[in-house]
């Protein structure tokens, strides 16, 4: 073997010559991005949240992230790239060890298990009879509501009165149970800005079959997306006084249903999601119900697990319900 005329003999026959170079330099580009697909994956918590909150804007969409790698496997098959496939197994594995498990199916249903649906049913909902029913339907022991309107309210009573024979409701959310419930109250998280009339929160306690569990149910400010950015500033500061009412619980067990307007990944609920254990498994985007980006409305709990949600067929409301199995301690 020997060279001639800068490439490889090899048996009198002579190799195409391998530029290490070149080969990076087709690759780089897609190699790059993918780098930083999977430094945005794993260091979401370092991007900035100002100007214009990027770092929740960021969280809110994070599990879509991982589409990038579609076009860039396209193009380092395009660019014929070793380095550039390589580089992809960085976003593959960071999207997979974030959200990998949500896509394994759920533990086996256990005797201290609890089945609950969490729905905003819309003030603008055309059907609130076939919503009732629809989440009845499902078979859970707790029904949580948001954007109760007064006119829709007996028919929810109605509705539901059969199958769940205790409910409380303040303001404009409410809870209905197939166990008996105390202590309802109004819980104050409404942000400083907010001067009209604003309930939305209750907390009150359900007596189960394996013991007392708080439960909190919660309509977090709505968040807007404009040209400057994520206006989130009155969700943040409600979450937080939210936040603080969970770590004042006494109750050991504690469910909170909401429409949280968040994600989990978002840095805005950290309030929440610090202190309670979220879903292991199963996405359940709900918002919008038209084509759903991302799951705002959520379950939570402490004390216990979250073992599966998911959502439930549309009603008239522009979210769709999601259903969660809580396996109580």
């Amino acid at each position: 073997m020997e060279r001639e005329g800068g490439g490889v003999t090899v048996a009198g026959r002579t190799a195409v010559p391998w530029d290490l170079r070149a080969e990076t330099r087709r690759g780089r580009v897609p190699a790059l991005l993918a780098a930083l697909t999977a430094g945005l994956l794993v260091g979401h918590g370092l991007v900035p949240n100002t100007p214009g909150r990027l770092g929740s804007l960021l969280e809110v969409f994070l599990p879509w992230l991982g589409l990038v790698t579609v076009p860039l496997f396209g193009l380092a098959l395009l660019r014929r790239s070793a380095l550039a496939l390589l580089a992809l197994l960085l976003p593959a594995a960071a999207w997979t060890h974030l959200f990998g498990g949500l896509l394994l199916p759920g533990a086996e249903s256990g005797p201290r298990d609890l089945v609950v649906v969490q729905h905003n049913v819309s003030d603008e909902n055309p059907d609130p009879a076939g919503t009732a029913r629809a989440l009845a339907g499902a078979g859970p022991d707790l029904i949580a509501l948001q954007e109760l309107v007064p006119a829709a309210l007996p028919v929810y009573g109605r509705t539901l009165a059969a199958d769940y024979p205790y409910h409380a409701v303040r303001g404009t959310v409410g809870l209905w149970s197939k166990h008996p419930l105390s202590g309802a109250r109004t819980l104050d998280i409404r942000p400083r800005e907010i001067t009209e009339p604003w309930s939305r929160g209750l907390r009150t306690v359900v007596h189960t079959p394996y013991g007392e569990i708080a439960a909190y149910v919660a309509h977090l400010p709505s968040v807007r997306l404009g040209a400057s950015g994520l206006a989130s500033s009155r969700r943040d500061e409600s979450a937080g006084l939210l936040g603080r009412a969970l770590a004042a619980e006494r109750q050991d067990t504690v469910v909170l249903l909401g429409d949280l307007n968040g994600t989990v990944e978002d840095r805005g609920l950290d309030p929440l999601t610090s202190r309670l254990d979220v879903a292991h498994r199963g996405f359940a985007l709900s918002f919008p119900a038209a084509l759903p980006l991302a799951r705002i409305d959520q379950v939570m709990a402490r004390s216990a697990r979250v073992d599966h949600i998911r959502t439930l067929p549309a009603t008239g409301s522009d979210h769709l319900p999601v259903a969660a199995r809580i396996t109580l301690r």
